[in-house]
């Protein structure tokens, strides 16, 4: 009997162990089965590869378009706004094939000199009056490759803040180089403070004065110190680029400033100034249709709002 129950038990256990087996090799086979027919399925199907293909062309970086270098334009200039619009300026002669190197200067005499001498191609400071009587005075053969911009002058006040209620005696600072003297005056005389002899123009000076009926005393002193000095006048006559390094913005905190339709501002439109026979250099042809290009227009009028403004002649 015990046999008998033992042979049953054995017979069962290899019986379990026979489906088990079965069991374990048909899913096997149903899962590489399975796995071939999805990749079966991935190598027919045009549409997944080339969304492959695609999300592989999406994650290579571009080719960036290399550019054939040109040379190299070495510009002289103010900082504000000059040297921040050359900057601005940069990427796009970049883009044309060509380096723009800027030096900074302080002051309207030795951007002149570098470019004379021919350490410098170009500078960007001036205006076309200021090159001319420049040329005269110390015989040099400066010339204008392009008109840019122009920055209205303004009188700022000081001690005092009312240009109408202006006290008998008062102290006016004045720029002492001979052109922005007489841009000064004519402003002022557009003011009503004062009447400049006849024919005087853009050459006057103190001694043109024909009335001054405040009796007002004229203080001559370099541009550049004008700013800084405000504080020890009534009322300063200062340049655009002076001006704005000192923080001062001649739409907002200009008493009176030089109208874009005054003939001032042609006769004082801010320049690119080279040597005579470089005007045509392909460098600087480059950088005065840069400068005039709408996005240097967009990044003058976005960034001194009124202070300085494009030239369109």
């Amino acid at each position: 009997m015990k046999k008998k129950v033992l042979s049953i038990a054995l017979a069962a256990v290899l019986t379990a162990g026979l489906l088990t087996a079965c069991g374990s090799a048909d899913t096997g086979a149903a899962a590489q089965t399975e796995g071939a027919a999805e990749s079966a399925a991935q190598a027919s199907d045009p549409a997944a590869e080339s969304q492959s293909a695609s999300e592989e062309s999406a994650s290579a970086p571009a080719a960036e378009t290399e550019v054939e270098s040109k040379g190299t334009v070495t510009v002289a200039a103010t900082s504000v706004p000059h040297a921040e619009i050359l900057e601005a300026a940069k990427p796009l002669m970049a883009a044309k094939g060509w380096e723009l190197k800027v030096t900074e200067f302080t002051d309207y005499v030795q951007p002149n000199e570098v470019v004379e001498s021919g350490d410098m191609d170009a500078n960007y400071f001036q205006h076309i009056t200021y090159m001319e009587s420049y040329n005269e005075e110390k015989g040099t053969h400066l010339v204008d490759a392009g008109d840019i911009h122009y920055e209205p002058l303004g009188v700022y006040p000081g001690k005092q803040s009312d240009l109408s209620a202006i006290t008998d005696g008062a102290e006016i600072a004045v720029p002492n180089d001979t052109t922005n003297e007489a841009r000064a005056l004519l402003l002022l005389q557009e003011q009503g403070l004062i009447t400049l002899s006849d024919g005087a123009g853009i050459t006057a000076t103190v001694n043109d004065i024909k009335e001054n009926p405040h009796n007002i005393k004229f203080v001559e002193l370099a541009a550049e110190q004008i700013p800084r000095s405000l504080p020890d006048f009534d009322f300063a006559v200062i340049n655009g680029n002076y001006a704005l390094e000192a923080g001062l913005n001649a739409s907002t905190d200009a008493l009176a400033t030089e109208t874009s339709d005054s003939d001032a501002v042609k006769k004082y439109v801010n320049i690119i100034a080279v040597k005579e026979g470089s005007e045509n250099n392909e460098g600087i042809k480059a950088l005065v249709e840069v400068l005039k290009s709408d996005e240097i227009k967009k990044f003058i009028n976005d960034t001194y709002q009124g202070s300085v403004v494009p030239y369109e002649g």
